[in-house]
């Protein structure tokens, strides 16, 4: 049978109390009970639970982590930049999706009521923010990773350049001598959706090359997206000699529609996603996209959360780190 804390107590001829403090070095005690309560440890062989010295410390050593779905292309760089960290330093990750809505929230409401975790990491789930901002509120440590630019300094977070990313991809498709592109943007309600949107815009627009409100297609993120907005372009008329999408899903999807249509990558339609994700190095050509660094967002998050269980403040500004712009054979031949 397993050594317990009571065979200690026991053996040392003290409370199991006793034994505890000695373990988490909390309280006064005199130094020959504590060891003597050491040398019984030792004669022993009793190893405590880590999770039950931590809980007597008031830390778990594990972190939370909630997000949408696990399904998102670029998710699994976020997750495995926080575990990155947190292993390092010796934490465990709680991780909770939203994939069975109401019932995957009352379940991480749970846990939070019963402190299984120090502190959360967040890619917000939608319709949530509003309960996620309560659980700070309520002093529950936590780090936004923000996506969809719609935080602003109530919340702790950690994002990119969506406005800055889209400029750079307008520069270069100016640079190579488009001049007629269309976008397929994400959806409204994101605030990513107007920076990627107005970053991209106004560069053409400070060229001298406006674009027309019919040529700004309202997409949704998926490969459907891409594939008919590019057949209603091409039925309505439209020319254009570049697309640039919102993120690389849709962006597989256009070039799909462009290829069956007869068109050529990059001679007659260059491409140009966002995100970076593993795909993009590997479709038919490779995709042009900015690079959103998703990785280093999970890490930092993560170090920003860490950071705070050792005493320092929470920023009470976002951390950005910038996108960067990945040239590949969608735009170069």
């Amino acid at each position: 049978m397993p050594i317990t804390i009571a065979d200690v107590a026991a053996r040392a001829k003290v409370s199991k109390t006793t034994v505890s403090r000695v373990l988490n070095g909390k309280g006064e005690l005199d130094e020959t009970t504590a060891a003597r309560v050491r040398a019984v440890i030792d004669e022993l062989g009793y190893v405590p639970s880590a999770r039950a010295v931590n809980l007597a410390r008031g830390r778990t050593r594990v972190v939370g982590m909630l997000v949408p779905s696990l399904t998102w292309p670029w998710m699994g760089e976020v997750v495995q930049g926080a575990v990155d960290v947190l292993e390092a330093e010796e934490y465990g990750l709680l991780l909770f999706t939203c994939n069975r809505g109401a019932d995957s929230m009352r379940q991480f409401n749970a846990q939070v009521a019963a402190k299984s975790f120090d502190g959360l990491l967040v890619i917000e789930p939608e319709g949530t923010f509003d309960y996620i901002a309560t659980l700070h509120a309520r002093g529950l440590p936590m780090v936004l990773i923000d996506d969809r630019d719609q935080v602003d300094g109530q919340i702790p977070s950690v994002g990119t350049t969506n406005h800055t990313g889209a400029a750079s991809a307008a520069r270069h498709l100016l640079e190579i001598g488009r001049h007629k592109p269309l976008v397929i943007t994400g959806p409204s309600r994101f605030g990513c959706t107007q920076q990627r949107s107005d970053g991209f815009a106004s560069v053409f627009a400070d060229a001298g090359h406006p674009i027309a409100e019919e040529r700004m297609l309202l997409g949704d993120f998926t490969f459907a997206a891409g594939v008919d907005n590019i057949r209603r372009a091409i039925d309505a008329g439209i020319e254009f000699d570049a697309v640039f999408c919102h993120n690389d899903i849709s962006a597989t999807g256009a070039m799909q529609a462009i290829l069956d249509s007869g068109r050529r990558i990059p001679e007659d339609v260059a491409v140009v996603g966002f995100d970076d994700i593993p795909l993009a190095a590997h479709t038919q050509p490779p995709l042009t996209t900015v690079h959103q660094p998703m990785r280093e967002m999970g890490e930092s998050a993560a170090r920003t959360l860490l950071a705070h269980f050792e005493g320092t403040p929470l920023p009470n500004r976002p951390t950005i780190i910038p996108a960067t712009f990945t040239v590949r054979a969608s735009t170069a031949s």
